[in-house]
């Protein structure tokens, strides 16, 4: 039998089991489990440099009716090797971080339930906030219909990503250290306020860029694995304050579910709540474009030069209505992945693609025997398109 090879992510995994049971395990040991009392709701906030997580946090927790203090994990960290990985735009030790994370939550402060801001960032953390829910559903099985049923809850994890693109996170951290110097300087003037700390990276372009990769390559693509665990709320934090706060009420205002009875919960779970379909459609869109480039570009730029040379010319004769409807033989269609590409594309470019097929048989010729009738199958692509329509002045 073939050895399967071990990959990175196969050794981030095993990490992550090491780290969390360790820290686990002591918490245990020194506790006891009995009083390891999570809170039931937590709020995993994370996002680009500059995208807004502080700003943001204390509206979310507003939203929830939530007291306690945030968890800034980055305030957590308070070792010199811990600050001196920090100031560089580096990210500190998983091992550190998920024992100081996790003694934190155990605080009575967030019983209710706690926002955790810059955790998790890797994909050992990601990997160790799958295990601390798995923990949490094998307390609330253990306690259940005992005494101590009520501390142990069915966990509810919502991750909840900010985001913005390079420039912007560059732009709004530079103005952040430029803030935070002047504002020191006033205060040294007037000897009213307090002295805040400027990140170092909020004073070097190039350190700028240094953390936005860093959330990007490691943190941001590691986050999108528990899309399919969790609630996943992505944000787009480009904008006014107003604006973006607006996006976050949409994303959570489905609450529904948190407040059912743990055995309806347990039963109608299985089935994705609506709004959590189209939480991260976009990033599939993009990640499934990316994949048809690389992986089947041939097909990939046929169907684009299907569209532009035969659906585009067609598409713009219906501009005013917002709709057209083209009718295809083209045996590229044949290939399912075709469709899907078709679909992915309009879609990426603002229009609502819908194909059906149809099949029709075609008499060519008949038998002077039997008089059979002998026919071909004739198969239609019929697409729908639907776009925003001109807002020309009619009448």
């Amino acid at each position: 039998m073939k050895k399967k090879n071990t990959t990175v992510e196969d050794l981030e995994v095993k990490d992550a089991q090491i780290i969390f049971n360790t820290v686990w395990q002591h918490l245990v040991e020194e506790l006891g489990q009995d009083n390891l009392r999570f809170p039931k709701e937590i709020f995993w906030l994370n996002g680009a440099p500059g995208a807004g997580k502080g700003t943001n946090t204390g509206f979310i927790m507003r939203y929830r009716n939530l007291t306690a203090p945030p968890i800034v994990v980055s305030s957590l960290l308070t070792t010199p090797e811990a600050k001196k990985k920090k100031d560089a735009g580096m990210l500190v030790g998983d091992r550190e971080v998920v024992d100081i994370m996790l003694r934190t939550l155990l605080s009575p402060v967030y019983k209710s339930g706690a926002v955790v801001d810059g955790f998790p960032r890797t994909k050992v953390q990601v990997e160790c906030v799958k295990l601390l829910y798995e923990k949490l559903n094998e307390l609330k099985n253990h306690y259940q219909s005992t005494d101590l049923e009520i501390f142990f809850k069915k966990p509810h994890f919502h991750i909840v990503v900010l985001f913005i693109d390079q420039n912007e996170s560059v732009k709004r951290q530079i103005k952040r250290g430029e803030k935070a110097i002047q504002h020191n300087i006033d205060v040294k003037a007037s000897s009213v306020g307090n002295i805040i700390e400027v990140r170092p990276t909020d004073l070097d372009p190039e350190a700028c860029i240094n953390r936005y990769r860093t959330f990007k390559e490691k943190t941001y693509d590691a986050l999108k694995e528990l899309r399919e665990t969790f609630f996943y709320h992505f944000i787009n934090a480009h904008g006014s304050i107003e604006d973006v706060r607006k996006r976050i009420d949409t994303e959570l205002r489905y609450q529904g579910s948190l407040e059912l009875d743990e055995a309806t919960y347990d039963i109608i779970s299985a089935i994705p709540i609506a709004s959590m379909l189209s939480n991260h459609a976009r990033q599939d869109l993009v990640d499934r474009l990316e994949n048809y480039q690389k992986y089947h570009k041939v097909l990939f730029e046929s169907i684009v030069g299907l569209i532009v040379d035969y659906f585009m010319p067609i598409i713009k004769r219906h501009a005013i209505s917002g709709y057209s409807v083209v009718n295809t033989e083209n045996q590229l269609l044949d290939d399912p992945l075709a469709i899907s590409m078709l679909i992915d594309i309009f879609s990426e470019r603002g229009f609502h693609a819908i194909v059906d097929v149809s099949k029709e048989d075609i008499p060519y010729s008949i038998d002077r025997d039997t008089f059979e009738i002998k026919t071909s199958v004739k198969k239609v692509f019929r697409i729908r398109i639907n776009f925003k329509a001109s807002e020309i002045r009619r009448g």
